[in-house]
């Protein structure tokens, strides 16, 4: 007898190879999977621009990235002692406003240069609600604790949304036509903006998702939110805050991700990589003792091993 269910998964026509180069985008979900190609050594980057939630606050990025439409002192403000922009998350935050302008546009250079050579690009939404600021000037990706009078909270519908995914898609296009897109929706609780209006926005980014029929558009979506909640349905999956999806979660979803989008003839460099990361853990009872230095001599020679293949290795 089977006592639960297994989330059917399409293999990628275009799969993860180590030849690959990978943005990710979004919520904080966007960083567990990151993490995870981070320490197979896959050539990876992750939200140059810090944690952003929403579909619409995630166009506008891209959109001011693709066509290069610099910052300037009317995109930023001071408060709490520190220079912010509404697009970017607070760890950008800098009490310079000239290094702060600075850093934001060097960002736009480097992300325009990584959207364009990306292969795959994976965006992961985390909410329809949005906050938009009373003034009329748009959706905001993070409010930097500005007193909260000064926006109006409002759940995207899946007309936007599916606008936004489409738009998203269209503007990657324009510089970089033959990328893999992913979507993905974090299985991250938002219980803050309530338990029924959680739910009612992970269904307008799963609705809004399939509106937008990736398969025309030359993307396509993993069902992370959906093997979270049938596969792992259980509070013993989430860490203590009961929010987020714990590391054997995250692990998980990882290997489903895994068999299905990275290349099969990558998985045993997969396992050399793993192996030398777990012997990087190891911490030995005496450091100076001959078997010890015998042990750091062979993990040393696995590494340059790995190293003429993949000269881009780092441990």
């Amino acid at each position: 007898m089977n006592f639960t269910t297994t989330v059917p998964i399409t293999k990628a026509e275009n799969p993860i190879s180590y030849s690959s180069k990978i943005l990710s985008l979004g919520s904080c979900f966007a960083e567990n999977m990151g993490e995870k190609f981070s320490y197979f050594k896959f050539q990876n980057v992750v939200n140059p621009f810090g944690i952003i939630f929403n579909p619409a606050s995630i166009e506008q990025l891209i959109n001011r990235v693709v066509n290069k439409s610099f910052y300037s002192e009317s995109d930023i403000f001071f408060h709490n002692d520190l220079w912010h922009c509404y697009d970017v998350h607070s760890q950008l935050s800098h009490p310079d406003k000239e290094i702060f302008l600075s850093n934001l546009n060097n960002l736009i250079e480097s992300t325009h240069n990584q959207l364009t050579y990306s292969t795959h690009i994976i965006i992961t939404y985390g909410t329809s609600w949005v906050y938009s600021q009373i003034s009329g000037e748009g959706v905001v990706a993070n409010c930097h604790k500005v007193p909260q009078h000064q926006f109006e909270k409002e759940i995207l519908p899946v007309e936007i949304i599916t606008m936004c995914i489409q738009e998203t898609i269209d503007l990657i296009r324009k510089i970089n036509p033959n990328c893999t897109v992913i979507f993905t929706v974090s299985p991250v609780r938002h219980i803050k903006d309530g338990f029924v209006e959680n739910q009612r926005s992970k269904a307008h980014l799963i609705a809004a998702i399939h509106n937008a029929q990736l398969a025309t558009l030359n993307a396509q979506y993993f069902p992370s939110y959906e093997i979270m909640m049938d596969e792992l349905r259980d509070y013993r999956f989430y860490a203590e805050d009961m929010l987020h999806p714990s590391q054997v979660a995250i692990d998980y979803i990882w290997e489903r991700f895994f068999e299905n989008y990275i290349a099969v003839e990558n998985h045993t460099t997969m396992e050399e990589v793993c192996s030398i990361q777990k012997s990087l853990l190891h911490r030995p009872f005496n450091p100076d003792s001959e078997s010890h230095q015998k042990f750091l001599a062979a993990l040393n020679q696995k590494i340059a091993k790995l190293q003429e293949r993949f000269p881009y290795f780092k441990f």
